[in-house]
């Protein structure tokens, strides 16, 4: 009976994964209270998630945009009107292999947000949502690192860094809060909303993961004297995760996301705006361990049998935070002595090359801005699009690297300068997460039977063929590599050569020596 140790892995296997875009569409009525509408002037969105799950082969993904629509309205006297509506959806997604139990990463991203003016008092709303979903098996599997008391047994073994999870857990944090606007400022409306959640941190300590951030608000709104103003407003969002034997050596795989979201303005003598919003906070923890892989066993005087088993595991996993200085002056003629509302900054990845220890971004970045002319006060739009380039360097092997690419868009300003120049600054921060998984061969189901008949040679001559290992030939004739490297003087076991004669040392039976090290038992074959 061979008595073995073992260690334990927590595989987090990826079972499917599938990048699918839906879309979304709703037409609204205009409420009663608001002026028929000549044309849109900018449409946005903020995305909730209610419910994601697994189901038999499928997922299923319910939400709403949140959608702010700023219009022109048909009555002549120019003035921006703003209206609000909710696209709520529930989209089911085939994913073969899927089983209830499994665990769900979906990213969803608003891609596009358009809008159509069907009549006066009909509008068309189309979202197009791009779903990046990822299905995991958390697989307990135990794996035989060695070999207890067995004389004369031979190990081929290799060290492995592998990445065993330690665990997944969620939170919900809810965020409420006051936004005081400027005192004169008597609110009428609500136009548009942007919601963004910005400078991400974890802590982790006494079983515990602290993960931080902040909900950046921005707001454009229409007062009772047709002003449009805006502000921006930052508030903390912090959650607590129970993780049992989490440590600071682990690496946090963290996200968030929007689950529900309450913007409506307060009393008009308060002149404020009240802001709630729910955010489910999700972790993956990962341990890094080097393990001992056996991957072939025998013994020259005995029978050993087992069976193998194929398992994909995590060999590598870390985060890249890095960020990327958007320093650009841009000349827009339609801007000239304009005053800027707002802007919408959309980075777009339109392909990543990964060459040696670089990965190369290249894009642009999309930006939309709004603004209205100081002469006429007309608020008006437009696009402008800025190539985009960056690189990550140092990643090891990186051509073998699945690497997964978000990029937060953080301390963006923008100031009208002379004869239509504007100025740029923002942050890009492109967050990296670098993964490598690997094929492994594990035994397993060691059984030793004794052998019944012995060879009645002690030692052969062997040539080296092509593909030839020393731990091969020395299985094939029950013989060890220790052995034939004294019989052979060999220095370097990994230089053998096609053609190269080596003396194979044989056991008679149980006990006796080899002929490496009992010359006189020599014979040849």
């Amino acid at each position: 009976m061979i008595e073995t140790t073992n260690e334990n892995l927590n595989i987090n296997k990826l079972v499917a994964q599938k990048k699918e875009m839906i879309f979304v569409e709703s037409d609204m009525i205009v409420p009663d209270s608001k002026p028929d509408v000549l044309k849109t002037i900018n449409t946005s969105g903020t995305l909730c998630i209610y419910k994601k799950e697994i189901q038999q082969e499928k997922i299923k993904i319910d939400g709403s945009v949140n959608a702010y629509i700023m219009y022109l309205p048909e009555n002549g006297d120019d003035n921006i009107r703003g209206i609000n509506t909710s696209l709520d959806f529930s989209q089911t997604i085939d994913m073969p292999k899927c089983n209830e139990g499994m665990m769900l990463n979906a990213e969803i991203t608003i891609k596009t947000i358009d809008c159509k003016v069907i009549n006066g008092r009909k509008i068309g709303i189309k979202v197009g949502l791009e779903i990046n979903a990822k299905v995991y098996s958390n697989e307990e599997i135990e794996i035989i690192n060695g070999v207890n008391n067995q004389e004369n047994i031979q190990l081929l073994d290799k060290t492995l860094d592998v990445n065993s999870l330690v665990g997944n857990g969620s939170t919900k944090a809810y965020v409420k809060d006051t936004i005081n606007i400027e005192n004169n400022d008597n609110l009428a409306e609500i136009l548009k909303t942007n919601i963004s959640l910005v400078d991400k941190d974890i802590k982790i300590s006494y079983n515990k993961i602290l993960a931080k951030a902040e909900a950046e608000i921005k707001i454009v709104y229409l007062t009772e004297d047709n002003k449009i103003n805006n502000i921006t407003s930052k508030i903390p969002v912090v959650g607590f995760i129970d993780m049992q034997n989490v440590n600071e050596e682990n690496i946090c795989d963290t996200s968030y996301e929007i689950k529900n979201l309450i913007i409506k303005p307060n009393n008009v003598e308060e002149h404020s705006i009240y802001v709630e919003i729910e955010v489910e906070i999700t972790s993956l923890v990962f341990e890094r361990k080097n393990i001992m892989l056996i991957q072939d066993i025998y013994n020259p005087f005995k029978n050993i049998t087992f069976s193998k088993k194929q398992i994909n595991i995590m060999s590598y996993k870390s985060t890249r935070s890095e960020i990327c200085n958007i320093r650009e002056n841009i000349k827009i003629p339609e801007m000239e002595k304009s005053t800027i509302i707002d802007v919408d900054i959309k980075p777009i990845i339109n392909k990543e090359n990964k060459v040696n220890t670089r990965i190369i971004y290249e894009g642009e970045i999309e930006m939309n801005f709004i603004f209205s002319n100081d002469t006429n006060k007309n608020l008006d739009t437009k696009i402008v699009k800025l190539p985009l380039q960056y690189t990550i360097d140092n990643i090891d092997n990186c051509e073998n690297k699945t690497i997964n690419t978000n990029i937060e868009v953080a301390n963006a300003e923008f100031s009208s300068q002379e004869n239509g120049n504007i100025s740029c600054n923002a942050d890009l921060i492109f967050n990296a997460n670098i993964e490598s998984t690997e094929n492994m061969s594990v035994l397993d189901n060691i059984k030793e039977e004794e052998m019944e008949n012995l060879e009645d040679y002690s030692l052969i001559i062997y040539i080296v063929k092509e593909g030839d290992t020393l731990w091969e030939i020395a299985k094939k004739f029950r013989s060890t590599t220790d052995d034939i490297i004294r019989a052979n003087g060999i220095e370097d076991v990994n230089n053998l050569k096609i053609g190269q004669k080596l003396y194979i040392p044989r056991y008679t039976k149980k006990g006796v020596k080899s002929t490496a090290e009992n010359p006189a038992m020599m014979n040849y074959a």
